[in-house]
């Protein structure tokens, strides 16, 4: 449940279990087999039920009795006692207008990360980023400038459902690979090359040399950023054009444009830099103004170990939880199914730490970054946004001992962080 394609699906209110390996699929029969604990086995056809509970990873036979979460009546009246108990913000992680209006149905103070990567998975979307990766001069400033406009129109969709509260935006993340075809997947390979001008065989060269060894750790985040400015120039421009249009349409936008994967305060100086120039040309263009703070993910041991060089530059913080727990136990997050249920049973691990947050390593991090941020800027702004914000044992250590400002978590979780953050503000000490 806390590999990356699970913790996306969440986002969406889906559940989503990854690594199965007690189940078979026969495409062609439509069956799934699954072997059971006893080593007996149980066939699924197609149209049989099964259920999934995204949290727990159970997967239960047959169709359960569900409902749509509402918080109505008595849990309404509930859940404003929470609020009026509770000392610390509640965001959502939120990448459409249609994620912010649940969000903000659901009680969350606003946004605490936007990944502008989802925004590109529409078919008529990703062609343009991959025309943007594999074109020629031209071809990439065509992409960028039908790019803009995309993101333009879900910024300012978003600043319009969070009217008043802060979205925080995150720069383009990912590695680039993660928008290519597969080279298997024919017809993708034979559309796009049409669109290029090129033939198949040249564009699948182009394709097997833009994989990366290891890509997690490769040109990705703030790297992509400072070797392709050009990207950030256009988010930079969406996002500032945006807050402008949505305030004239009579909302108030709060823009946080977030840096991801820093791990030298001088990548942050580069980026921010960047960004405030863009900011400048579109309001000189506009003849009108918006603010706007800059932060970064802290999310690399490094920045949590140079804390205090970054809050000189940056106006606030947010715990990428999930890579700061890879990259501190050396875990990948997609794989950590392969040994994870021996280090439960053998006791070297008390909990999965991608869903639980480890207080003795990772927590330690986040508690000297903190604690060396506000040293600089005492009245920083630090919040977390991973996949720990809306775990209630995890929210209990950053209210109580580390001190965040707020918590972000998929916007289906608000409720349970929002109960969680009233907790802790119970039981401090």
């Amino acid at each position: 449940m806390t590999s990356h394609a699970a913790v996306v699906a969440r986002g969406w209110g889906r559940p989503c279990i990854c690594g199965c390996n007690s189940i078979s699929v026969d495409e062609e029969k439509g069956e799934l087999t699954v072997t059971m604990e006893d080593g007996t086995m149980k066939v699924f056809k197609e149209g049989d039920f099964i259920s999934l509970n995204g949290n727990t990873g159970e997967v239960l036979d047959g169709k359960q009795l569900v409902a749509p979460p509402a918080i109505s009546g008595d849990l309404k009246t509930f859940m404003d006692t929470v609020d009026e108990i509770r000392t610390v913000d509640v965001l959502a992680n939120a990448d459409t207008p249609n994620d912010a209006k649940e969000a903000r149905k659901n009680g969350a103070n606003g946004i605490g990360l936007c990944r502008t990567e989802h925004m590109f998975f529409q078919p008529e979307r990703i062609s343009k980023v991959r025309q943007l990766i594999l074109g020629d001069e031209g071809q990439q400033e065509s992409a960028l400038d039908e790019l803009l406009i995309y993101q333009r129109e879900d910024f300012e969709g978003i600043f319009k459902e969070m009217d008043g509260l802060p979205v925080t935006i995150r720069l383009l993340d990912p590695p680039l690979h993660e928008f290519l075809p597969s080279l298997e997947d024919e017809e993708i390979v034979s559309d796009l090359a049409k669109q290029l001008g090129s033939t198949i065989d040249e564009l699948k060269d182009q394709i097997k040399e833009s994989e990366e060894v290891n890509p997690m750790l490769g040109l990705r985040g703030c790297r992509l950023g400072i070797t392709k400015p050009a990207v950030i120039e256009m988010q930079t421009r969406a996002i500032i054009e945006a807050a402008l249009n949505a305030i004239d349409a009579g909302v108030d936008a709060k823009a946080d444009i977030m840096v991801p994967l820093v791990g030298k305060v001088e990548e942050f100086r580069v980026q921010a830099a960047l960004i405030r120039s863009v900011a400048a040309k579109v309001f000189e263009e506009r003849g009108q103004k918006c603010d706007f703070k800059i932060g970064t993910m802290i999310e690399i041991p490094r920045a949590a170990l140079t804390a205090h060089e970054i809050a000189q530059e940056a106006d606030f913080f947010s715990f990428g939880s999930n890579d700061l727990t890879q990259m501190t136990f050396g875990y990948s997050r997609d794989d950590v199914g392969s040994f994870l249920p021996t280090y439960l049973e053998k006791g070297i691990l008390l909990d999965d730490p991608f869903v639980t947050i480890d207080t003795e390593g990772v927590g330690q991090l986040i508690k000297m970054t903190v604690e060396n941020g506000r040293k600089v800027k005492p009245s920083l702004k630090i919040g977390v946004c991973g996949e720990h914000g809306g775990d209630p044992r995890s929210v209990k250590f950053f209210c109580n001992e580390a001190g965040l400002s707020y918590v972000s978590c998929s916007p289906f979780r608000v409720p349970i962080a929002l109960l969680a953050a009233a907790q802790a503000a119970v039981t401090k000490d």
